[in-house]
């Protein structure tokens, strides 16, 4: 008898879950129902922003179709809600009345955008409450009304110094609306990067087009626009920002609701073992943004500093892929079977990258202590570890500025702003674990003009060029001889590119050389 499995969500990561479950589902091995809150199928949502200012379509962040779906044996619910989960019964009570059992459950329903607590606005989690000209760009009806405001040229205002953030101001600006960027602190991605790249950062987002109000509190939105929509962010200060569309940019949380309800163990996220278990209940699972891996035994070393859910689709991706063949090996051949498969690997430290153009950013690690920071340095130099070690490079005029921290050599933190072949480099040397040359000028000549139509760090085959799909450069080539001459085409054979999409540039780079090579 075949095993029910029911995904609760249906985003980026369910869409990678039941991609890999379908094999399975035709043989008829599982049965698997998907529920999703949106009436869309699953789309790249971290793209979302790119669909607002017409950089992108609807159809090209499409990662699942509903009815080629339920051709091969899936049920697909679109625009439905899980109301209540009966563990004992083991079935779900969804919006429209119908109760579907379950023999396994996987959560993915992902996060929610954290609506801040300003005058004007409601940021009740359950059904936050956002006038007119104010949009948490979360889904594509967002990204609808950031399009029309692009389109017509009027003045957007993001609120949060992130990514996505910055990301989408700078877009906006490049698209000609006029945009503005309200954050906290004296400068964006105040968590990630120090004080130099912060400044240099910021001098190239101004130039950009982009306007800047740092070390700003916001206390609430003035709606004395047209049909009382918005019309100004006010300041602590007593100042506003006028601008026409407010675009809250200011973090996530997981929904965690529908577990805690049920009764299972949460933190920030639903609590899951290394098998991705949620405690206590072998019948059900977490994956994605909503999934906190921190197993209950204490004496875990891996787990003793587990944070929350990282927030970036290759983690979830990679926990999707893991997941769907522990549940296959469970269906066909049992529990001990299931339970012999190696633990999900621990994931390594994110590499957070901003790319648009003019602009190129690559931070991972810890990055706050300086040359000089005797007490920072000396952290963690215990029973013969070596001390950290700084390297800090910068040139503010052309908006260049690097940071290596290293401990005997190995990068433990990196930021590079304006040098995109250091910082490719020295992102592939942070995920190897691998040794900096002693002499670290030479990374620096990388993007020297002796290099520029070089290629200095293309060569190696092996190098990932996809970090979010886990695609090695090899992977993209191949797909290119074998007749792939579109960055879409290369994202249907690897799935490249269908992340964050900061490797778009990279693989158009290795289809132009390819094509290039062929025409010589």
């Amino acid at each position: 008898m075949s095993e029910r499995i029911v995904v609760v969500g249906f985003g980026p990561v369910a869409a990678r879950l039941v991609d890999e479950l379908l094999p399975a589902v035709r043989t008829g091995l599982v049965q698997l129902l998907v529920v999703g809150q949106e009436t869309e199928a699953a789309y790249n949502r971290v793209m979302v922003a790119e669909f607002g200012v017409g950089r992108t379509t609807a159809e090209a962040l499409a990662m699942a179709d509903a009815s080629e779906l339920e051709a091969d044996g899936v049920q697909v619910r679109l625009g439905v809600k899980v109301r209540r989960i009966d563990r004992a019964r083991q079935n779900v009570a969804l919006s429209d009345g119908t109760t579907e059992r379950y023999e396994r459950l996987v959560f993915a329903t992902g996060s929610r955008p954290v609506i801040p607590n300003l005058t004007g606005l409601n940021p009740d989690p359950s059904g936050p409450v956002l006038p007119a000209g104010v949009t948490a760009l979360r889904d594509l009806k967002d990204a609808a009304v950031l399009r029309s405001a692009v389109a017509e040229g009027k003045r957007v205002v993001v609120l949060g110094g992130g990514v996505l953030g910055l990301e989408t101001a700078l877009a906006a600006a490049e698209e000609g609306a006029q945009a503005t960027v309200v954050h906290n602190g004296p400068f964006p991605l105040g968590r990630s990067i120090d004080r130099g790249s912060g400044s240099v950062l910021t001098n190239s987002l101004r130039a950009g087009g982009v306007r800047m109000a740092g070390n700003a509190r916001s206390t609430g939105v003035e709606t004395a626009g047209p049909g009382g929509s918005f019309s100004a962010l006010l300041l602590d200060d007593g100042s506003a920002v006028d601008g026409d569309l407010l675009v809250l940019s200011c973090g996530v949380r997981p929904r965690i609701e529908l577990a805690e309800g049920c009764g299972l163990p949460v933190a920030s996220g639903i609590l899951v073992d290394h098998h991705l278990r949620t405690y206590h209940e072998p019948h059900m699972f977490a994956i994605g943004d909503c999934a906190e891996v921190r197993c209950p035994d204490a004496a875990c070393v891996d787990c003793r500093n587990a944070s929350g859910p990282s927030g970036l689709v290759g983690p979830g991706w990679r926990q999707a892929e893991w997941l769907a063949e522990y549940l296959v090996v469970l269906a066909r051949d049992g529990q001990t079977a299931a339970d012999a498969l190696d633990a999900l690997p621990q994931e390594k430290p994110g590499v957070v990258v901003l790319k648009a153009r003019g602009i190129n950013l690559a931070v991972a690690g810890d990055n706050q202590a300086d040359p000089w920071d005797e007490e920072l340095l000396e952290a963690g130099a215990v029973a013969g570890r070596a001390r950290r070690q700084i390297s800090q490079w910068a040139d503010p005029e052309h908006g260049r500025y690097v940071k290596m921290t290293t401990r005997g050599g190995v990068l433990e933190g990196l930021v590079a702003v304006g040098m995109p072949r250091t910082a490719a480099e020295l992102v592939v040397l942070f995920e190897r674990s691998s040794e900096l040359p002693a002499d670290r000028s030479l990374l620096l000549r990388l993007d020297g003009p002796d290099q520029l139509d070089a290629g200095a760090t293309s060569n190696d085959p092996q190098r990932t060029v996809c970090r979010c799909a886990g695609v090695s450069a090899a992977s993209i080539e191949d797909s290119v001889v074998e007749g792939c001459s579109t960055v879409g085409e290369v994202s249907k054979a690897t799935r490249a590119g269908t992340g964050c999409g900061g490797c778009h540039e990279d693989i158009k780079g290795i289809i132009e050389k390819h094509f290039q090579a062929a025409a010589a």
